[in-house]
């Protein structure tokens, strides 16, 4: 007969200094009033809980649970089924590279290989001075840019193994890097607080845009007369023109 054991009982989660308590306990209420159920708050307060401590704690876990009136097991079971919430310490800057189908043939598999070694870490790693986590990520979107790297959810597109090893290397002497596209990067604290809700104070970030590349707008560009119809070659080897007969 296999014995089954069930370990010792946790210690209940610790919780924030009083200080700390009593500004997120703010936040929330701030948060909570945007919807009419209470409940409804529960990711949003998971951002803030993580902008405090760059992850999801068990004492981030209690608050939320307290907060709202859930338990900390319903708390939980949404905490750990979305991957934007860290469920342990991580680097001020994530970074992601995409290995969705796209951009992996397109060279992302070299890139997060590359930076494996680079780096000294695997997924989901951080490096020990506690300024990177690298991770694989799905599809965000950015084919028409690919291979794509992700740093806290801001785009540096087209990249190879020698710009995204340049990349990580700024960021963990602390130079200034810029994406791509949209808004100016900022940490991944920082990050987290903007996806609570809060006002995103960076310079530039309202008007930022992050557009899509001109393979995504071919199609919107070819409905609106303002390029000529691309031909599409057969396997037979008969040229056509999109759209119509040719």
């Amino acid at each position: 007969m296999t014995e089954i054991s069930l370990g010792m009982p946790q210690l209940p989660a610790p919780d924030y200094p009083a200080e700390v308590r009593e500004r997120l306990a703010a936040d929330a209420a701030d948060v909570i009033a945007r919807y009419p159920d209470s409940r409804s708050a529960l990711l949003p307060l998971l951002h803030l809980t993580q902008s405090e401590e760059g992850y999801v704690s068990r004492t981030g876990i209690r608050f939320c649970a307290e907060t709202l009136g859930l338990t900390t097991a319903e708390v939980t079971a949404v905490a750990t089924f979305y991957t934007m919430y860290r469920r342990k310490p991580s680097g001020d800057y994530q970074v992601g590279v995409c290995t969705n189908t796209l951009c992996a043939v397109m060279g992302g598999d070299a890139i997060f290989d590359e930076l494996k070694q680079h780096l000294g870490v695997g997924n989901n790693e951080t490096t020990a001075d506690g300024k990177v986590t690298l991770e694989h990520i799905e599809c965000n979107a950015a084919c028409d840019y690919a291979p794509v790297v992700m740093v806290n959810w801001e785009f540096f597109d087209n990249q190879t193994p020698e710009s995204a090893k340049a990349l990580v290397d700024d960021l963990l002497a602390g130079r200034p890097v810029e994406p791509t596209r949209g808004a100016p990067l900022c940490t991944y604290k920082e990050t987290a607080r903007i996806l609570a809700g809060f006002p995103d104070e960076r310079e530039g970030a309202v008007e930022a845009s992050g557009g899509a590349g001109p393979a995504s707008l071919i199609g919107l560009r070819i409905a609106r007369g303002e390029t000529p119809h691309t031909p599409i070659v057969h396997p037979r080897g008969e040229a056509r023109t999109e759209g119509g007969e040719g």
